[in-house]
């Protein structure tokens, strides 16, 4: 039941700052007059800022969606008798392989483009003369800066989804036997026997 805590509260940080990340980076925009002209910059200007708003979204949709699935399967454990059916025991290690290798999935594609945005924002912040690129920061300091929260929320949410492929693993590797390798632990269907009676049930 620990776990179970443990997991739903990761989930629901990294659901926060994913959305969070989500908001500060697809809500910038900035706009200044220069040479004359005004020059407006969001986050569609650059193509990584771009992969990282769908990322994040879908990030977010993922740990939402375990969250609730979490909270079902806890609460159907409460209410579920203990002569479990051969079905559901034998679908709890593919269930559990799912759900840890979605969770690794996850954590890598968002790690991955989140440093591809913050190697594309450093030019931004730095230039390139051989480029062609020109520094933003200097005169869209605001927009920097919100982007720059944006990218540690990430970064914080990768963390986080790290720590749930953890908790991933021990919900898998748990099922099988320590002495044995990739032997499944065996599950007794029988319910346990009826508690003792009670004195006041004797009277």
């Amino acid at each position: 039941m620990k776990m179970v805590v443990v997991e739903c509260g990761l989930r629901v940080a990294a659901v926060a700052a994913l959305v969070l990340a989500a908001c500060l980076v697809g809500l910038d925009s900035q706009t200044k007059y220069i040479l004359f002209l005004d020059k407006t910059v969001t986050y569609k200007n650059l193509n990584s800022l771009i992969a990282l708003v769908y990322v994040d979204i879908a990030a977010a949709a993922y740990n939402l969606t375990r969250l609730v699935l979490t909270l079902l399967m806890a609460g159907r454990s409460y209410r579920r008798s203990a002569s479990s059916s051969s079905e559901t025991l034998l679908n709890a290690p593919i269930v559990s392989w799912g759900g840890y290798v979605l969770d690794q999935v996850g954590v890598y594609v968002t790690f991955v483009v989140t440093l591809a945005a913050l190697q594309h924002c450093t030019l931004v912040i730095t230039g390139e003369k051989e480029l062609q690129w020109m520094k933003w920061c200097n005169k869209f300091t605001r927009f920097c800066l919100q982007i720059g929260g944006g990218l540690f929320c990430n970064f914080l949410a990768c963390i986080l989804m790290a720590l749930l492929s953890f908790v991933s693993g021990f919900h898998l590797f748990r099922l099988y036997s320590p002495t044995r390798f990739l032997r499944l632990k065996k599950m007794s269907t029988t319910p346990p026997p009826p508690p003792p009676p009670t004195a006041a049930a004797a009277l």
